[in-house]
């Protein structure tokens, strides 16, 4: 189906059309006509199927055709972190391009002056406020915002948003809305916990699933099995290669990210860095690099496995094996992009072989596992150990002794890791343009996290996103 055919509006479709926006996807498809007609909604969709557009286009031309108050926030878009918000803001631009409407992104992480200029937004009001929870709830504990005209309530990547800890803060914020409002919400997996946010914020909603619970065929798969030992050296031969292109390498500790990124550059590797210990300009400048072609190499945690739009990584490699099935379809998600196609690369060390054979099981495929390359050494045969039993949604419950099989480096991580960012602002708020508020939303929001929720003990277990030295979540805002 084509765009064209939903009779939007012109200036709307100029936009659209100056973006070589043409055919709908089959998420754009379904829910574009149940937005227009005012329908709360429920979509099961994963990053990349075009859900951004999805709840954007139909929201803009609803508020080029209905009246609505030009001094007001009038739609509230929720995302789990800063880079995503950001990227929301950007699509959001490129759609209303010649349309005369106004958006603010709310999100933590930069300095006093990018505070007051949310601040002056919030209260002068937008047409689209894009914000992170945490950042949204302090400004609304100053009294910053009015919520009391919001027509349009938007949630992204909302499993992530509860992974996170901010059903609270999420609950909360509804709590501020009108109830007669639209309510729309975008998850990559329906477990119980997003049911049960859905029938608490939701009126009457419509479901639309257009799951991808596979990853894309034209992504190639493959895996070295290898000892830990041997991956920087494997890493290294592989960049080296003529055929590795842009490449997104992911870990999930920001210590071994440091580590890698400082060893590709003495092995004269262009590299970029993400983690939760830069600043927010800083993650900007090197996703900008990233993006631009400056470097070639992008090492970061799962801050950016979603949400992020660059069409031309051509290779992902993951270090280590990640936690959950989920994770490791948005990590390779992330190449194979508008119908190119694209490597996924994993290093399965020996702990590491029995979380691949559960990703294996999952996308029901046995991932080819190359040779080592010469010179490195033998490689530990593929011997995992897999329980019949697992989360069917991807998630996987830990053994009784995960706790104990922790690497070293994982341990010497959690007692040795720098200071989260709230920790720090709370020594010195003034540095970084935080609120003593938002500090305190931080610390009470961490105080909830680690209580475990009734649901936790059942089969939809959550995953501990927070990094491994113990970092508050909340830094991803």
């Amino acid at each position: 189906m084509r765009f064209e055919e939903l009779n939007l509006e012109p200036n709307l479709m100029d936009g659209l059309s100056a973006m070589n926006f043409q055919e709908m996807t089959p998420v754009q498809e379904q829910s574009i006509p149940l937005i227009l007609e005012g329908k709360d909604i429920i979509a099961c969709a994963q990053t990349g199927t075009g859900k951004t557009a999805a709840y954007l286009l139909p929201l803009l031309n609803k508020m080029m055709t209905e009246e609505h108050d030009a001094d007001a926030v009038n739609a509230i878009v929720m995302a789990p972190t800063r880079e995503l918000a950001q990227q929301i803001d950007q699509q959001l631009e490129g759609f209303s391009y010649f349309l005369s409407v106004s958006s603010v992104a709310v999100y933590g992480g930069n300095d006093a002056s990018a505070w007051e200029q949310q601040k002056r937004a919030l209260k002068l009001g937008a047409d689209f406020v894009i914000a992170t929870p945490g950042r949204l709830i302090s400004h609304m504990s100053l009294d910053n915002v009015d919520f009391s005209k919001v027509r349009y309530f938007v949630l992204d990547e909302a499993d992530r948003m509860l992974d996170m800890g901010f059903y609270d803060d999420i609950i909360s914020i509804v709590k501020k809305l009108p109830k007669e409002r639209q309510t729309i919400m975008f998850s990559a997996t329906m477990p119980p916990k997003i049911k049960k946010l859905a029938e608490t914020i939701l009126h009457e909603p419509q479901f639309v699933d257009i799951a991808i619970s596979k990853p894309a065929e034209n992504i190639r798969q493959e895996a070295y099995v290898c000892y830990e030992a041997q991956k920087l050296s494997l890493l290294t031969s592989l960049l080296k290669s003529d055929d590795c292109g842009k490449t997104i390498l992911f870990s999930s500790s920001k210590l071994k990210v440091k580590e890698i990124a400082r060893q590709l550059r003495r092995n004269g590797f262009s590299v970029a860095e993400i983690h939760s210990d830069l600043e927010q300009a800083e993650r900007d400048e090197a996703l900008l690099d990233f993006k631009s072609g400056k470097v070639a190499v992008l090492v970061a945690t799962d801050i950016v496995s979603r949400g992020i739009d660059i069409d031309d990584i051509e290779m992902v490699v993951n270090y280590d094996v990640p936690r959950d099935v989920e994770d490791y379809i948005h990590r390779i998600g992330r190449t194979a992009r508008a119908n190119r196609t694209g490597r996924g690369i994993t290093f399965v060390s020996e702990d590491d072989q029995q979380k691949f054979a559960r990703v294996e099981r999952f996308i029901e495929k046995n991932v080819d596992k190359l040779p080592l390359p010469e010179g490195l050494g033998a490689a530990p045969e593929y011997l995992p150990k897999i329980s019949t039993k697992g989360a069917k949604n991807g998630r996987n419950r830990r053994s009784k002794l995960g706790g104990k099989n922790k690497s070293a480096t994982e341990r010497r991580e959690k007692n040795t890791g720098s200071k989260s960012n709230a920790q720090s602002a709370a020594e010195n708020p003034e540095s970084k343009g935080v609120s003593s508020a938002e500090i305190t939303e931080q610390k009470a929001s961490s105080k909830n996290k680690r209580r475990r929720p009734f649901w936790k003990k059942k089969k939809d277990s959550q995953k501990n996103v927070s990094e491994s030295n113990g970092s508050s979540i909340k830094e991803k805002e």
